[in-house]
């Protein structure tokens, strides 16, 4: 089996979204998955449960899933949650920061909260509809087991655990923070360990969420509350009460919480929260996972480019972990076409064109991902509670609320656009 343009490694929600860029461009592409493929029953299966988890979509991720027609599956499924504000505050100062405008008859929307599964279904129906399907190939339930690199004009030959060899132009690696395709091109990652656990959940709340994405700035970490999609008839008839929970702690700290019961648990974060949305009256589908930030110290080489998680991670406190992904396939699938174009339809996946997008997006996402961590510490950092930086924090965000143009632009910069 030969592709002689491009290979796409991960087929989670970056990786399938390039997929369908390029396939709608009519250029041939095959997508690999190493998960086995769900039918229609299992995935029934998977969505008839609420997930803790949710992705807060920015307007400029929600325009792609529009440009590649998933984005109307997901509206049509009922399973969003549309906010049209944030509100930022801190517990022990009076810095407070709302974005949005409450008072317009028709608030403009920030972005939306939609859980993982709800956009991966969406993807995968798209990926075997006719407009798309002669351009593209998808192979699931296959892991990559080896990549040889046979010189920039032949590219990659790929070797599938069945035994299968696929030959490729343009290797993409859209395989995760672990990500194969970056071990085997041997490209070191920089690291951060935040000493940080996060713990996510899903909640029910006495008051309802109002479109209204929150997050505490507290000594421990940041405690995000997002609000979830309605899904059954019960919360139909009470809507806007569930929320997603992301809530960072020290490691040790999260580790203890974590042996008590729900009922406990669901006590400490609402009193956490300050009560902002009353008590907790359920809480679900509790886990948790380490906090650490990554970044691939280049995110190509001959014949081969990283997207999302496989040349990045950042930290969670602001939510921009898959928008940050979603930018790349923008970024990639643009620079790809117009070279490809410029080219009179001859060269694809250059050595320059690659390199234009590793120009565009690197210092993008590295910006993102120190910015995110400098915030985590100025909150939470070992040196967040001296009385100082305490009172600097407060009057910043004090300052910062009263200028309504850059509270726009801060507002403008979370949505993407």
């Amino acid at each position: 089996m030969t592709n002689n343009h491009t290979l796409i490694i991960g087929g989670g929600i970056v990786g399938a979204t390039l997929a369908l860029k390029l396939a709608q461009a009519k250029m041939p592409v095959t997508l690999i998955d190493a998960r086995p493929a769900r039918d229609e029953s299992a995935w029934q299966q998977v969505l008839g449960k609420r997930d803790a988890r949710v992705y807060a979509m920015s307007r400029a991720s929600i325009a792609l899933l529009k440009d590649v027609g998933a984005w109307r599956k997901i509206a049509l499924s009922g399973r969003k949650a549309d906010y049209s504000q944030m509100q930022v505050w801190q517990l022990n100062g009076m810095g407070e920061l709302l974005f949005g405008d409450s008072g317009r008859s028709a608030p403009e929307l920030l972005g939306s909260m939609v859980e993982p599964a709800v956009i991966e279904y969406a993807l995968w129906q798209r990926l075997s509809e006719d407009d798309v399907s002669d351009y593209l190939t998808v192979i699931a339930g296959q892991k990559v087991v080896n990549m040889d690199w046979r010189g920039m004009q032949q590219g990659y030959r790929v070797t599938l655990a069945d035994g299968a060899a696929i030959d490729t132009h343009l290797l993409v690696g859209a395989d995760g923070r672990g990500s194969f395709v970056r071990q085997q091109a041997a490209i070191g990652l920089d690291t951060l360990d935040y000493q940080q656990t996060a713990i996510c959940c899903a909640i029910q709340t006495a008051k309802p969420h109002q479109a209204t994405a929150r997050q505490a700035m507290l000594p421990t970490g940041t405690l995000a509350l997002l609000p979830l999609a309605d899904i059954t008839d019960e919360d139909k008839a009470n809507p806007q009460h569930w929320q997603s929970i992301v809530w960072t702690l020290p490691r040790n700290y999260a580790l203890a919480l974590l042996e008590e019961d729900e009922r406990e648990i669901a006590d400490k974060l609402a009193a956490a929260s300050h009560y902002e949305l009353g008590a907790i009256e359920q809480i679900e589908s509790i886990a948790s996972f380490p906090l650490t930030a990554q970044q691939a110290k280049r995110y190509v080489q001959d014949n081969l480019v990283l997207i999302g998680d496989a040349a990045h991670g950042v930290h969670p406190l602001a939510g921009q972990g898959l928008n940050l992904g979603m930018l790349d396939v923008k970024a990639l699938s643009e620079q790809l076409m117009h070279d490809y174009a410029r080219s009179g339809n001859k060269l694809w996946g250059t050595n320059q064109t690659l390199r234009s997008y590793e120009r565009l997006r690197r210092p993008h996402n590295s910006l993102m991902m120190h910015s995110f961590s400098a915030l985590n510490w100025l909150f939470a950092g070992s040196l967040a509670q001296m009385r100082l930086i305490q009172q600097i924090r407060s009057e910043g965000m004090y300052r910062v609320g009263k200028i309504k143009p850059l509270m726009k632009l801060f507002a403008k910069q979370a949505s993407g656009v």
